[in-house]
């Protein structure tokens, strides 16, 4: 399979994944792709950082490395990779472009390639796996993330190439940020792993990790009734 068949392969991939007939998937779909729609979330990550964080070196170095997950995965992807690639949205593309559902008008920017969606969201679920090391708030996260991607597709903003480099992107950047995050806090507070029941190897209450799973619980149950009143 040469080039040209992969992305023509991966053209045809997006049209089987973009859109439907449903009224009530196209306002969940927006409802979920919304960045302000996440805000509890962060909110709820912020506060277990700081519920089991013994200063505030240590908060304030998870809230840079969050804030370096963002700059790398998402902002040089916009900033430098798209116009350097110049690839076009589904939604923009000369050849597609007329057969992408399109949902309330939205098309997004002109180029795609990668998605930062997939790269800013991906990045802070692998960090925030690394970082806490508790198995149900990992999944969540992962989930969270891959919801993302899927409304991506749905919109038809993006290709699932896009998709799949955006997430390779981010689980690297996710990645290298803990590992300098981790060496930060060994060196400059010291002992950094727990051995507890009660606590991850990393030492953060596993109770307290139930907090961004209910919460991003209630915002999918948010999303799924305000898409019934449409």
């Amino acid at each position: 399979m040469d080039f040209q068949q992969i992305i023509d392969f991966d053209k045809q991939l997006l049209l089987l994944l973009n859109g439907s007939e449903s009224l009530f998937l196209d306002s969940m779909v927006v409802t979920l792709t919304t960045a302000w729609t996440w805000v509890p979330l962060y909110i709820s990550l912020l506060i277990v950082v700081i519920k089991n964080s013994d200063s505030a070196l240590k908060i304030l170095l998870t809230i840079l490395s969050a804030g370096l997950c963002v700059l790398l995965a998402g902002t040089v992807d916009d900033t430098i990779v798209k116009p350097l690639v110049g690839r076009w949205r589904p939604t923009r593309d000369p050849e597609i472009g007329i057969l992408v559902d399109i949902v309330d008008g939205y098309r997004g920017g002109d180029y795609g390639f990668f998605s930062a969606h997939a790269a800013n969201t991906f990045s802070i679920a692998i960090f925030f796996c690394w970082l806490v090391r508790c198995r149900l708030l990992s999944i969540a996260l992962v989930l969270w993330s891959l919801t993302n991607c899927w409304t991506r597709l749905y919109l038809g903003v993006h290709f699932p190439g896009d998709i799949l480099v955006g997430l390779c992107w981010g689980a690297l950047v996710g990645t290298g940020v803990y590992f300098l995050y981790r060496y930060c806090v060994t060196k400059w507070i010291g002992n950094y792993y727990f051995t507890s029941i009660a606590y991850t190897k990393t030492g953060f209450n596993r109770s307290d990790a139930d907090i961004p799973v209910c919460v991003l619980v209630f915002t999918l149950i948010y999303a799924v009734m305000r898409a019934c009143l449409v």
